[in-house]
């Protein structure tokens, strides 16, 4: 996949918005896995982004094929901070819809639907970690029964209850911990991408903006699927994230050998 130019849909705009209203104003709230936000390309073969790194599978790359579950695991990286006093933010998740629809991501999609970890490093350099689930555009929400340490081994899944009825469960274990929270919610989807991913979250109220990236020891994503079938993962489905000064500082790895994950690796320009 290969973008030459930042490119944002209408609705996706409309819908950053109105969760900004609906998180309101406190001090570093949080939109975990909001939607893609691209960057302009100087690395062929490879989209880039402002917030998101790992795959990205869409409907049209895809031959029209619309995503109505998707599974993965990853191991919670173990947060430090990167620079000095600073507050930093990160989320590994999986998610339907958001991403990029086309294998140029001419198109983007404007739903999200997510669950995924959180790793944070406070400005005294303390890590801390938690579990959440997201619909786009309401801010996330935490699961408040669940432990999550770093090198815990997650499993996601988001499955439609059937297909066309726009109801989905979302289920999160922590292997590691024996611990599963489960929700069944009605959300109306596109079904248009699916997608594995590192973030920087977006804050919202004071200090608005993507958050700073914490140094992360490197997870590996596994077991991806789409549909209930292997994800076969490709290279050119990979997602580079980027500063402001379009420089690369997350990066996944090549596919892994049976293509069902890879490994996302921070402050580094390939993994």
């Amino acid at each position: 996949m290969h973008s030459s130019a930042t490119r944002l849909a209408a609705a996706a705009v409309g819908a950053l918005a109105l969760l900004a209203a609906t998180a309101g104003a406190a001090s570093a709230a949080k939109a975990h896995g909001h939607l893609l936000q691209l960057t302009p390309t100087t690395r062929a073969n490879a989209n880039q982004s402002s917030n998101w790194f790992g795959y990205n599978q869409g409907s049209l790359e895809k031959g029209n094929k619309l995503f109505n579950a998707i599974t993965g695991d990853w191991t919670v990286p173990a947060a430090t901070q990167h620079t000095k006093g600073q507050e930093e933010y990160s989320s590994d998740w999986i998610g339907i819809g958001g991403g990029c629809v086309d294998a140029n991501c001419m198109v983007g999609d404007s739903t999200l639907i997510q669950t995924g970890t959180e790793q944070d490093v406070s400005a005294s350099g303390a890590a801390s970690y938690g579990a959440w689930w997201e619909l786009i555009p309401g801010p996330s929400l935490e699961i408040t029964n669940m432990t999550v340490r770093a090198g815990d081994h997650m499993h996601a899944s988001i499955s439609e209850v059937a297909a066309g009825a726009n109801v989905w469960t979302i289920t999160l274990q922590n292997v590691t911990r024996g611990q599963t929270y489960t929700t069944t919610v009605p959300y109306s989807s596109t079904h248009a991408t699916a997608e594995w991913i590192e973030e920087t979250p977006l804050l919202i109220g004071t200090n608005a903006g993507f958050a700073a990236l914490p140094n992360l020891t490197n997870p590996a994503f596994t077991a991806a699927t789409t549909n209930g079938r292997p994800a076969n993962l490709v290279a050119s489905e990979q997602m580079l994230l980027t500063d402001s000064n379009s420089n690369v500082i997350g990066a996944p790895s090549a596919p892994n050998a049976t293509a069902d994950g890879f490994s996302a690796c921070t402050w580094a320009t390939s993994c």
